[in-house]
């Protein structure tokens, strides 16, 4: 029909509607890649610092492992936060449920989970995966419908409900799996560590940075290149004119936080995997750690988000080993240098890109 074309370019309109003027194109290209070149600073700076080449590539490896496992966490927070303009405390819960099914599921799978052979790990930890982030899904769905939909367009109250509801779940997990922190071993897969001289990797480290790049990729081709990006896109630069060309908008917003949800569960799990032991406070712990991720980044920005997880987690590396003292402010001071330097965030503009 002669029709679809125009529909799809006034959706195209509405992605566009309040984009800022074009600035000259060497100062937007400076511009855009300033934070990484902050990444970039912030690695020389500590290998200035801790001297010796081996143990600076081991903590820089270690520092942007954990970037990404942050990254995973914090991209349910960012794309939430961008497209429905919701504060969500309650995804610290969903972390935490996420580690707990994951638990179940490769405890229930001994023979797979525990095997000497690739395959079997790698069924084991698929299952694992998909069950977390099934459950936690459909419980963001729940959340949503009974806790959140109320209080749309109030951060105040939508603050005050999800840490009512982060209680809660927390509690109901609890009852469920107990108080007391459970270990998580990892299947043989990904055990060991790759020595190359001094230098010692974990072979859980590069799988968590090959999953954490290939989610941003994903993230990103699905927000600029399919149409539900573009419906996405539209419907957070105007929601009415998108509704009034026949689409159901709502239901994608719906949609797009169970998927949030549904990171935050595979976050936890491979979380709980990092760390081998599961316990209720991992959700909040970690929720921390998103925020200010997604604060650094800029609110709603996906690229931002990620780029913010890697300062994160470097500076967290950098610092444990040389002031351990300092670890536990170390990224709030990271986070208020950034926001003097960049008051919007490193790529902050208000909405998901």
């Amino acid at each position: 029909m002669s029709g679809e074309p125009s529909m799809g370019g006034t959706l195209q309109k509405a992605a566009q509607a309040k984009a800022a003027p074009t600035p000259k194109p060497l100062v937007a290209m400076l511009d855009r890649q300033a934070p990484i070149l902050v990444c970039v600073v912030l690695a020389l700076i500590g290998l200035l610092a801790i001297g010796a080449p081996s143990t600076w590539l081991t903590l820089t490896l270690a520092g942007l492992a954990m970037g990404t496992l942050i990254f995973i966490i914090a991209s349910g927070l960012t794309i939430v936060f961008g497209l429905m303009d919701v504060i969500n405390f309650g995804h610290g819960a969903f972390v935490t449920i996420g580690a707990y099914m994951g638990y179940a599921t490769l405890a229930a799978l001994p023979g797979l989970a525990g095997a000497e052979g690739a395959l079997p790990n790698l069924a084991a930890i698929l299952a694992a995966a998909l069950i977390a982030m099934l459950v936690t899904g459909i419980l963001g769905l729940a959340f949503e419908r009974i806790i959140l939909r109320p209080v749309y367009g109030s951060h105040l109250k939508q603050i005050l409900v999800t840490t009512g509801g982060l209680i809660i779940l927390q509690q109901l997990t609890i009852v469920v799996f107990g108080p007391v922190a459970i270990h998580l071993d990892r299947p043989p897969l990904l055990k060991g560590a790759l020595v190359y001289g001094d230098t010692i990797i974990e072979s859980y480290r590069i799988v968590a940075v090959i999953i954490g790049v290939a989610l941003l990729i994903a993230l990103k081709l699905l927000m600029t290149r399919t149409k539900i990006g573009l419906l996405v896109r539209a419907g957070v630069e105007d929601k009415e004119m998108v509704e009034a060309l026949g689409y159901r908008i709502r239901r994608l917003f719906i949609g797009v936080f169970a998927l949030g949800s549904a990171f935050a569960g595979l976050g936890g799990l491979m979380w709980g995997l990092y760390q081998e032991t599961v316990d209720v406070g991992l959700g909040s712990e970690t929720l921390i750690l998103a925020f200010i991720v997604v604060i650094i980044g800029g609110l709603g920005s996906i690229e931002g988000c990620f780029v913010g997880a890697l300062l994160v987690g470097l500076v967290a590396s950098y610092t444990a080993f040389l002031a351990p003292k300092l670890a536990l402010v170390s990224n709030i001071a990271l986070m208020l240098a950034i926001l003097m330097w960049r008051p919007q965030g490193l790529y902050g503009v208000g909405k998901t890109r």
